[in-house]
């Protein structure tokens, strides 16, 4: 029986299993076949607390890693294949083995949609990215394109207005998609220019984004010279595992009304699997200690419960 078990190896996952760790809580982490979550496709990371020369995204969740299995974190690079959370104790299942936990951390992530072009994957962390707040103070004075119509992608391009020297927004169709007031902040830019009709169908350079083979509606294929790409067409939250056992809300994440909490009573949830909104590795970190904490208090309370009923002593016998 596991006192807890982390589902997730990202920042919130990471963060969660220090504390858990600390409080002597022994978590079990189930990481993944990849862990690490999308800080291992950055490359540097200048907006996290504690680097002011910046870290590569990969030397970062090692630390996080490290310092977890430091207060005794167990860590198994595993993919959960499987969860009943109607039962007590709670259940996970992987595609080897079958874990029953007394409470569950939710901190699988969400994954970014991709253009799935040729060359994009290539070149992600080498001008290609989803995240504007995080890479886009790297392309000060540079071109940088935004590819989407939504609200996300004007947000993201009007962010990266405070650092490009040009921002293209390129959408597949002849109107965006994005909210009035977002879309006429966009087109009224002075250094937002959008390009309609349009797909992007490979991502060009060697060791950096240099272009864009670009294709529209009326059939022409051409080159659009860019020195970034973001891609801002959406993110899917990690949560197919927990379909019919957690509330999800509206596009998917899990539901959480009150902090870390879930649904279910034992059940916990942190970072960007219920966060769709600030996508930053700080604030996953910040709800992955919050998650901790919070099964480490719901522990407490079930020992103090189960004690109480042990103190009763026997039950009187019937007359």
């Amino acid at each position: 029986m596991e006192r807890v078990i982390v589902i997730g190896s990202g920042p919130a996952g990471l963060t969660a299993a220090v504390y858990a760790a600390r409080a002597n809580l022994r978590p079990l982490v189930l990481a993944g076949g990849l862990y690490g979550g999308q800080l291992m496709l950055t490359t540097d990371v200048e907006n996290y607390p504690g680097f002011p020369e910046g870290i590569m995204g990969p030397d970062l969740m090692i630390r996080f890693r490290e310092q977890a299995e430091r207060f005794g974190a167990r860590i198994e690079n595993v993919d959960v294949t499987a969860v009943d959370f109607a039962r007590r104790p709670l259940l996970v299942r992987t595609d080897d083995a079958e874990y029953e936990a007394e409470s569950v951390v939710v901190a699988t992530g969400a994954s970014a949609i991709w253009l799935e072009v040729p060359g994009e994957e290539r070149l992600r962390g080498r001008g290609v990215s989803s995240c504007a707040t995080c890479d886009g103070a790297f392309f000060r004075e540079k071109h940088i394109v935004v590819v989407g119509g939504g609200d996300s992608a004007l947000e993201e391009a009007l962010f990266l207005t405070r650092f490009g020297r040009r921002v293209t927004l390129i959408h597949r169709r002849d109107r965006l998609r994005a909210s009035k007031i977002m879309s006429n902040r966009a087109l009224s830019h002075e250094k937002i220019d959008i390009i309609w009709n349009t797909v992007v169908q490979e991502v060009l350079g060697e060791d950096r984004v240099t272009g864009l083979r670009l294709h529209n509606v009326a059939g022409s294929t051409y080159v659009f010279e860019a020195d970034a790409l973001f891609v801002a067409i959406g993110h899917t939250p990690n949560t197919g595992v927990f379909a019919g056992q957690l509330d999800l809300d509206e596009r998917g994440y899990i539901d959480s009304p009150d902090g870390s909490l879930t649904n279910v009573e034992g059940v916990f949830v942190a970072g960007d699997v219920n966060d769709h909104r600030y996508r930053q590795a700080v604030t996953a970190a910040g709800a992955g200690c919050r998650a901790a904490m919070d099964a480490e208090k719901y522990l407490e309370a079930l020992e103090f419960k189960i004690e109480n009923v042990h103190d009763r002593g026997p039950l009187p016998a019937l007359p």
